[in-house]
């Protein structure tokens, strides 16, 4: 099954991952200032960036959901905001464990044939 949604939200701090959904609903309400159930899929990761925790609530109920790397890191932004947006091909590279950063970046201005 494959968990379709609109816009994702990586939360920069790293997390316990043993706090649960509602732990995880409260640091969405108070951490990040956001309502968790806006439709908005929101992204926790560990201090090793090894694991992260997607919560989602949809018109049903809520969605948990955990990712483990058994090698690497997942790349995390490094940003002086609580959240950080990104688009559903970043996430999909994200998840994949690739560094998502680097697949739209420019090529450098003075590389040449």
């Amino acid at each position: 099954m494959k968990l379709q949604v609109e816009l994702v939200r990586l939360a920069t701090r790293p997390v316990d991952m043993r706090i649960g959904v509602d732990g995880l609903s409260l640091l969405v309400q108070q951490v990040l200032g956001c309502p968790p159930c806006d439709g908005t899929a929101y992204v926790f990761s560990n201090r090793r960036r090894t694991r992260l925790k997607l919560v989602y609530w949809n018109g049903n109920g809520v969605w948990l959901c955990l990712r483990r790397l058994h090698r690497g890191q997942f790349v995390w932004p490094q940003a002086d905001d609580a959240t950080w947006q990104m688009s559903g091909e970043q996430w999909q590279w994200l998840i994949a464990g690739v560094d998502w950063q680097r697949m739209a970046a420019p090529a450098p201005g003075h590389w040449q044939l």
